[in-house]
């Protein structure tokens, strides 16, 4: 069945608020600790360590004087600490991702998993049923379909707490067919442009913000360097932890609005057609162009693709993604001439063949649906 996600802003009293940070730093406390003894064991023995000794090693610890505290927070959070471990290492071996490193407390985003058992998480009214925090009060914008899961409790740096819930939902409908397919350039300038003529504007949430985003940095700054003259712990200077919370709530609402844009431009186009067809674009290697990786950051062409993609198999919906060196730009779209003339300055493709004039982005959003729908016709 497929999972899916809800994601609740929660106000815990202080007292919950408390537990959270404990819980975080318990969890954290775990992970680093197995991740030590596995460099040490990886070391003396050539190998790490597996679930069982972990899980063993837990218990005991508990029991231990100079450890017992561990006994204070969700055991269902510390037993994920060493899970995600293993996971860490999985993708590591799999060469997905690094060799995993220690965690940090100065890390802007804290945060802990437990799983449901014995409905230990639930809705109570605008209330959620959450491990040894009990009710917690919670802004309830929509309803949770499905079996919870697990849910992640989430502190960011902007002084806010979340909740991630995690449901096993009944097969989602399939949309009525519309028989429509599209093709789609990413860019820029504009965000994407449909092979259908229509342009997505690039809202530029960082740009608009940059100025102001710039000034409370500074600020900040200036806060920073007055405490380190003075001599005094950062964390008991109420004036610059306030400055940091203000900068960290700019970042966050950036990250809020392109995350809201984004899921309303896939969710829309998913409903419209039945098949899109998209470029493999290597965007890591992209991010290398020091000109341009501000703007491409901006503009977070991986999750929109990854939205596309999980939406379509929700839906019913088919993605054909057409390979990189694919040169979209390159072919007229009449005649499949290769190398047309492009005029620059505004943007237009004219074919040295056939003449054809065009909007160079709408020409390559016409070659990638036809390429698309190649693709798409070979398959068995």
């Amino acid at each position: 069945m497929p999972h899916q996600a809800y994601k609740f802003r929660i106000y815990p009293t202080k007292d919950q608020q408390a537990l959270i940070h404990q819980t975080h730093g318990h969890c954290r406390f775990v992970y680093n600790h197995f991740l030590a003894l596995w460099n040490t064991s990886y070391k003396e023995e050539g190998k790490g360590l597996n679930r069982s000794i972990m899980s063993k090693m837990l218990t005991k610890m508990k029991k231990q004087d100079d450890t017992a505290w561990l006994r204070n927070v969700d055991s269902v959070a510390l037993q994920a600490s060493y899970e995600n471990l293993l996971d860490a290492f999985q993708r590591f071996f799999q060469k997905q991702n690094n060799y995993p490193r220690f965690k940090s407390k100065k890390n802007p985003v804290q945060s802990y998993t437990t799983k449901n058992t014995n409905n230990n998480i639930a809705i109570v009214g605008n209330q959620m049923k959450l491990p040894k925090l009990g009710l917690v009060k919670f802004a309830k914008s929509r309803d949770i379909e499905g079996r919870i899961l697990k849910a992640t409790i989430k502190y960011n740096a902007s002084g806010t707490f979340y909740v991630s819930v995690l449901c096993e939902v009944p097969d989602f409908k399939p949309l009525p067919q519309t028989k429509e397919a599209v093709g789609i350039d990413l860019g820029i300038t504009d965000f994407a442009i449909l092979s259908d003529g229509r342009k997505m504007d690039n809202q530029r949430f960082t740009a608009k913000m940059e100025q102001k985003l710039k000034r409370e940095q500074r600020k900040l700054s200036r806060r920073y360097e007055q405490a380190k003259k003075d001599g005094r712990d950062l964390r008991a200077c109420m004036n610059y932890q306030k400055q940091r919370r203000r900068v960290a709530r700019l970042r966050e609402r950036v990250a809020f609005q392109r995350e809201d844009f984004l899921n309303k431009l896939s969710t829309a186009l998913i409903r419209q057609y039945d098949v899109i067809c998209i470029e493999n674009l290597n965007t890591k290697g992209m991010m290398k162009n020091h000109k341009l990786a501000k703007a491409i950051s901006d503009v977070s062409w991986s999750s929109f693709v990854q939205k596309l993609m999980y939406k379509a198999k929700w839906f019913g919906r088919k993605i054909v993604e057409i390979d990189r060196f694919f040169p979209s730009s390159q072919l007229c779209h009449a005649c499949g001439h290769r190398d047309g003339k492009k005029t620059l300055d505004i943007r237009e493709w004219t074919c040295s063949s056939c003449d054809t004039t065009l909007d160079r982005d709408i020409n390559a959003s016409r070659n990638i649906l036809a390429e698309g729908l190649r693709i798409l016709n070979q398959q068995p």
